[in-house]
């Protein structure tokens, strides 16, 4: 870690931190200097992103959380509070692809679950952090998209819908704190070499693809207390 790093002093929550992007993301907030609160369900990958970023010298909260449990991120929102007095920095990425089938084919466990990950627990984040972040001088909020979010795709289904939904609640966001210091944003990190990515395109060659480490470039950007970039869709490439 880095004293003085683009993110020193910095607070910063990460949900689907335990791989893929969210961690990537996570280590590279911490190297910045930010304190990073990484939030997945898998407490032992939870417990190495913690321990790497330790490691290397940064500070790292593992929180074994499911997004969808609005009292626990709450109670989360609490303990940010209690630490912090505020929140810096959000990042929503935390998602869920189920498979890809046409619509009618889709189980409704599958849609519900696809959707309140995607788009309803994005809701509950900001719902729970919203107070923090407008206590911050420069409050960051960053959600994770998809092209499938804007544009149409056959048997993308639930996780289309979700990410378009979560489109325009980052936008109304956006709009809801435009006076204020919280800038808030879109990041659309096209194909990166994830288990994600991997489950959606079975025959493609996961070497083709950059790491998720190609693209923490951006979000570091658009976490700074200069950026001013706000209710906009940036592509990480």
């Amino acid at each position: 870690m880095s004293a003085g790093g683009r993110l020193a002093g910095r607070a910063a929550v990460v949900t689907g931190a335990s791989r893929g992007i969210g961690a990537a993301v996570a280590e590279r907030f911490a190297a910045e200097g930010a304190h990073v609160y990484g939030v997945a369900r898998d407490r032992g990958a939870l417990a190495a992103l913690a321990d790497r970023i330790a490691a290397a010298g940064g500070a790292a909260t593992a929180v074994p959380l499911d997004v969808t449990d609005g009292p626990g991120e709450d109670r989360l929102g609490g303990a940010v509070a209690e630490r912090h007095g505020r929140l810096d920095i959000l990042v929503g990425n935390a998602a869920l692809l189920t498979g890809l089938a046409p619509l009618g084919h889709i189980r409704p466990h599958d849609w519900d679950r696809t959707v309140d990950v995607g788009l309803g627990a994005n809701w509950r984040l900001l719902r729970a952090f919203d107070p923090l972040l407008r206590r911050s001088p420069a409050g960051r909020a960053i959600f994770v998209t998809s092209g499938v979010g804007h544009r149409p795709r056959a048997y993308w289904g639930a996780y289309a819908v979700a990410k378009a939904g979560l489109e325009m609640l980052a936008r109304v966001y956006a709009e809801e704190v435009r006076k204020t210091p919280v800038r808030v944003n879109l990041v659309d990190p096209g194909a990166v070499r994830t288990a994600m990515r991997a489950r959606a395109m079975p025959g493609e060659d996961p070497a083709a693809l950059p790491p998720p480490e190609a693209v923490t470039g951006v979000f570091v950007a658009l976490a700074e207390p200069s950026c001013r970039r706000h209710g906009e869709t940036v592509r990480a490439r």
